[in-house]
């Protein structure tokens, strides 16, 4: 197959100029990425429908979900009462007949003719008698043998007026003349150790599969070289951070540390006494430390980090912990203030939001270069505050923020000492996948929750319960306790029948909330009227707080008992399990209620949350169901995507991908060899900053 027009195909080739495809197509092929044919060729099916295993007509029953193969005897198009008009064809084999109807489709008496042979695959249901109901079909032709085989048929992502059945055959009809132009550039010994095919073979198997398994088998080829080029750019990101030796080497004095130890009121858990370890051991070292420090809600990061500003403070540097919000400082303010009051150290509060007094003094302090903690928000790396000997810059849910506000403050050390960074996530992620995410980062996992913290009790109640649930949280702010009320939307829309935050309080304070303190809380708020508002319930100026996932991450109000999520059908388990962990924070007993009527297969994904309070097994769950992005929400740049690649199922291939990516380094650091040299072109291709990681010396 050439091209209608212009040049001699190559990989570079623009769809535009592919058979099949003119400047409207072009357009819609544009919103899926493919700009290109190699855009074209590397358009990986998301799923297989599998229609290799053909029945018979005849045998076919109601309720099977089927293959059958057979010709068009009869056709037409029917209409209804409700003026839908269905087209209906009967398909005929050799043991017997069947109708096959598809609502809403006259076009396709246009497109199926009498005599034609078709594929059809989908359930069969009872409508005046048996009746296919094509879930997937091909029309093979009249001159198909409709004694022939099924086959596996690839669904791949589509966009709005470009359905993955076009997709699929402008797929095939330029298969066999670019899968030529595709040579393998992955050497020969890491395939065959990882199992996979080679380039070509893994796109024909994964566009034109014999079966699933061997489509399957193209799709881990795929998948390995993402995982591979991620983990050959994070180990490289590493080694050249690494050659700077821009560290400061900390020398463990164990005095402040040691006094923290014997004056906190609780013993560490093995994860946090690990963890210390760890970081003390990076900060030990003439290398920069980068490391995340990830925990579950209540696994207490904070004090770990703790541990690592006394060591910087002993050596006589001072520290800067970023956290997004200003009430998440000032929290952060309390707690150290509370922890640290037996060794006298105060630390320094940093807001935009501070008098312009309080915030010259800041200031003085920073630049008089004495060791002190100080604590704030972005305007830490603002361009008036200057520190005058950083040595640790600790940054608290790393993810809301951008990886340039990072950077500033991990430069601001004096001259050539650059500070240790460490990096804190409350998004608990099984270690595999983080050390695939965050493969330049060394990470500290805390998976262990400090004994005597109770249990927060969790149930899935219906609609029909609406009146007992609030009645129960009428009953716990006369008790003196707090509620939040959390739902998936700021207003309701006509679209949508989903209860928003808006009219959910004005209903609630005009009825059993009346008389009530309780505020609303969303995100399309002013920040200063959001932490405001977060202030008065911290207080305990406010009963309930109505609100939006704004509170996901916030700040912790002892006095909060009850958690009631309206819809929670419309949130992932992970954002489930940071909204529980706003309560349970004091002595007294928490409660979380998911409340409204849900569908079985959303009761069946709730269970996993109902079940444990494990942050690490609800993200595993949460990532197997929804995938990455749901999870980590808006993706952050530096953190790798991946097309095929699933870091979480591909744990095995991945493991094969980090080992090779270390050993293909340690042999060819810069991948400057001629054999490494289209594996290189490719990493440059695929991934912008490998040209500076690469970089040859």
């Amino acid at each position: 197959m050439t091209p209608a027009a212009g040049p001699r195909l190559t990989l570079e080739t623009p769809v535009t100029y592919l058979t099949g495809v003119g400047p409207r197509r072009a357009e819609q092929l544009k919103r899926l990425n493919i700009f290109t044919a190699r855009d074209l060729l590397f358009h990986i099916p998301h799923r297989y429908e599998d229609a290799s295993t053909v029945a018979q007509i005849a045998k076919l029953r109601i309720g099977d979900d089927a293959t059958v193969i057979g010709t068009v005897v009869s056709k037409g198009i029917l209409p209804t009462r409700k003026g839908l008009r269905v087209f209906q064809a009967v398909v005929q084999d050799a043991s017997g007949l069947i109708e096959a109807g598809w609502p809403g489709q006259p076009w396709l008496d246009r497109q199926i003719q009498k005599g034609d042979v078709l594929l059809l695959s989908g359930p069969v249901r009872f409508y005046h008698g048996r009746q296919l109901s094509p879930r997937e079909f091909v029309n093979l032709g009249a001159d198909a043998d409709p004694t022939m085989g099924g086959r596996v048929l690839a669904v791949y992502p589509a966009t709005e007026g470009l359905s993955f059945k076009v997709l699929r055959g402008l797929i095939e009809k330029h298969l066999d003349a670019l899968l030529p132009l595709v040579s393998e550039y992955l050497p020969a010994a890491m395939l065959a150790e990882a199992g996979v095919p080679s380039l070509p073979e893994a796109l024909r198997a994964v566009h034109r599969p014999t079966s699933v398994a061997a489509a399957l088998a193209g799709r881990a080829r795929l998948a390995y070289e993402e995982l591979l080029f991620v983990h050959l750019l994070q180990r490289r990101a590493r080694a050249l951070a690494r050659e700077r030796r821009d560290g400061i080497r900390f020398e463990r004095k164990r005095t402040l540390t040691t006094r923290l130890k014997k004056a906190l009121p609780f013993a560490l858990t093995g994860a946090q006494v690990r963890a210390v370890r760890e970081i003390v051991a990076d900060m030990g070292t003439e290398f920069r430390m980068h490391r995340l420090l990830q925990g579950d809600v209540g696994s207490g990061k904070t004090v770990v980090a703790l541990f690592a500003a006394l060591l910087a403070l002993e050596n006589g540097y001072q520290v800067a912990f970023m956290a997004p919000t200003e009430l998440l400082a000032e929290q952060h303010v309390r707690t150290i203030d509370q922890l640290l009051a037996p060794l006298g150290i105060i630390p320094v509060l940093v807001t935009g939001s501070r008098t312009a007094k309080e915030r010259r003094l800041a200031a003085t302090r920073l630049e008089s270069g004495e060791p002190l903690i100080a604590v704030g928000t972005h305007a830490l790396v603002q361009e008036g505050t200057r520190f005058a000997r950083l040595g640790l810059a600790i940054i608290d849910e790393q993810h809301r923020f951008g990886v340039d506000q990072r950077r500033l403050l991990g430069e601001r050390g004096r001259g050539a000492e650059q500070p240790d960074v460490l990096l804190m996530s409350a998004t608990p992620i099984p270690r595999s996948l983080a050390l695939t995410l965050y493969g330049d980062l060394d990470v500290s996992i805390l998976d262990e929750r400090p004994p005597g913290r109770q249990p927060i009790t969790t149930a899935l109640r219906p609609e029909k319960a609406r009146a007992r649930v609030l009645d129960f949280v009428v009953r716990q702010l006369d008790a003196g306790r707090q509620a939040y009320i959390v739902y998936p939307l700021i207003e309701e829309s006509e679209k949508s029948a989903l209860k928003a935050a808006k009219s959910a309080y004005e209903e609630l304070t005009a009825g059993v909330l009346r008389g009530r303190r309780v505020a609303l809380l969303h995100g399309r708020l002013p920040a200063d009227e959001k932490d405001e508002t977060m202030r008065r319930f911290r207080d305990g100026a406010l009963d309930a707080l109505v609100s939006t996932t704004v509170i996901e991450v916030g700040i912790d109000v002892p006095n909060a008992t009850v958690m009631l999520i309206e819809h929670p059908e419309r949130f992932g388990l992970s954002q489930l399990h940071q909204l529980r962990g706003r309560v349970g924070r004091g002595a007294e007993e928490s409660y979380c209620i998911l409340l409204g009527d849900v569908s079985p297969e959303a009761a069946d994904r709730l269970q996993h949350f109902l079940d444990t309070e494990d942050g690490f097994e609800i993200a595993r769950a949460d990532l197997e169901l929804r995938g990455m992005g749901d999870l980590f929400g808006e993706r952050q740049s530096g953190v790798p995507t991946f097309k095929v690649a699933d870091p979480l199922r591909d744990t095995e291939l991945s493991d094969l991908a980090r080992a090779a990516a270390e050993r293909l380094l340690a042999e060819d650091p810069t991948l400057g060899r001629p054999e490494h040299r289209r594996m290189q072109e490719t990493l440059r291709r695929q991934y912008g900053r490998a040209l500076e990681l690469f970089r040859v010396g």
